[in-house]
């Protein structure tokens, strides 16, 4: 199997970590390439629900090597609380199975409140955005400068006399100390020594032996910092390719891609939404389908399928094949929607605007599909889902322009259609 990049294919939370953990099966390294504790990934197996923010998916499956790349910006103290609890729960992160990238860039105490004292576009305040900026603007502290106790001092001293000003004058906050921090700092470094690598290097090596690499992207291409919703975005690049600069691996190595997406569409935060429902429709994906931010615990805001934005995600990431998610979520709908067109000021809209004015002036071209009553959470072949089932899956790929491959019908490992090139075709 060649190395393969998982990315969402909406605004986030499409149930990326099922798909991930589904063909962990079939991989040797799952690698985080992108984003920060601001992800939250959940997978269920059995009765357990685990909730991954940073450490990658594959750190729940044994003989699988968890990476986090160069392009993940990590938050020290998360890491060792988030690999405390799995270490709890009987999951072991150890540096024989979790590696750190020693050019990922640390988020820092300044990060998470100015991101808080500044937050204007719905972030999680944790830091990410203002830990991105400073490693735009090349003034960032990276992992391997945090293991090197003279450049963590140099470099948390240089950065307090801006970030001090900042907060004293503008926001009228208390200014921070360099000692506390460079203490604080000092005793994350020596915990974080053994897990971490040249991850480059390591990622190339592996390639070269066969071995099988799957990347997992945080968060949805939607809010790619480039080609997402801008201002409402992430800080970092969600699409396929922020796999490749945010690991080190060449776009040669890439084999496949996969876009994970709901049968419906949720985005968490400011934005515009153009399928947005206000009302019982709405209400009730968000009870049924569990609609609450992993990270945060808000209640996501929910709509129809858009297929104006999918036809855009699918031609930017150019997609292998899709994972179709909690389409069980649907069942018991008289009557489902998609969005194939904008009205946008009098005029039909078919193309994704870049304008945030035009999309937030949007008014969605529905067309309706007939919904089913069946209860589809024991279907494990195609065959079994209802035929209207079957008719809005295969409307999914003429507008995404690529196979459905997986179909999840409810949170549990095997509640999952994994399709057959030949049942599909019989479809």
């Amino acid at each position: 199997m060649p190395s393969v990049v998982i990315v969402g294919a909406q605004w986030g939370d499409e149930a990326k970590a099922k798909v991930v953990d589904l063909f962990g099966t079939e991989s040797d390294i799952v690698v985080r390439s992108q984003g920060g504790n601001n992800a939250g990934h959940t997978v269920v197996i059995g009765d357990n629900k685990f909730v991954l923010h940073l450490i990658p998916c594959g750190v729940l499956r044994k003989g699988v090597m968890s990476v986090i790349g160069n392009g993940v910006v990590v938050d020290p103290k998360h890491f060792f609380e988030e690999a405390a609890d799995l270490e709890k729960r009987g999951v072991k992160v150890t540096p024989d199975r979790v590696l750190l990238s020693e050019r990922a860039h640390v988020i820092m105490p300044w990060h998470k409140l100015l991101d808080t004292l500044s937050n204007k576009v719905g972030t999680t305040g944790r830091g990410i955005g203002p830990c991105y900026a400073d490693k735009m603007t090349r003034v960032g502290l990276r992992v391997v400068d945090l293991l090197d106790p003279k450049q963590l001092r140099a470099k948390v001293e240089e950065a307090l006399v801006e970030k001090n000003c900042l907060l004293e004058h503008l926001y009228k906050h208390a200014p921070l100390s360099a000692d506390a921090i460079v203490k604080e700092f000092t005793g994350y470094a020596e915990r974080l020594r053994p897990f971490v690598r040249d991850t480059q290097l390591y990622l190339a090596e592996a390639e070269a032996a066969g071995k099988h690499i799957l990347f997992e992207a945080a968060q949805g291409t939607l809010l790619d910092i480039d080609h997402g919703t801008y201002p409402y975005v992430t800080s970092s690049n969600a699409a396929a390719f922020g796999a490749c600069g945010g690991s080190g691996t060449s776009p040669k190595h890439i084999g496949r891609v996969i876009g994970v997406m709901k049968a419906y569409t949720t985005r968490v935060g400011s934005g515009p939404f153009p399928t947005e429902l206000s009302g019982s429709d709405g209400e009730r994906m968000r009870e049924t389908g569990q609609e609450f931010g992993a990270t945060t615990g808000r209640p996501r805001r929910c709509g129809w399928l858009d297929a104006v934005a999918g036809r855009y995600v699918g031609r930017l990431n150019a997609f292998d094949g899709l994972a179709v998610t909690k389409i069980d979520v649907l069942t018991g709908l008289d009557t489902l929607k998609i969005c194939t067109a904008y009205k946008v000021n009098g005029k039909t809209v078919t193309e994704f605007p870049a304008s945030l004015p035009d999309l937030e002036a949007a008014e969605p071209v529905y067309e309706e599909m007939p919904g089913w009553t069946e209860d589809i959470s024991k279907a494990r072949k195609l065959s079994d889902l209802p035929a209207a089932a079957r008719a809005y899956l295969k409307r999914i790929e003429k507008f995404m322009a690529a196979p459905v491959i997986i179909v999840s019908v409810g949170p549990e490992r095997d509640q999952t259609i994994r399709v057959e090139r030949a049942e599909r075709k019989k479809s």
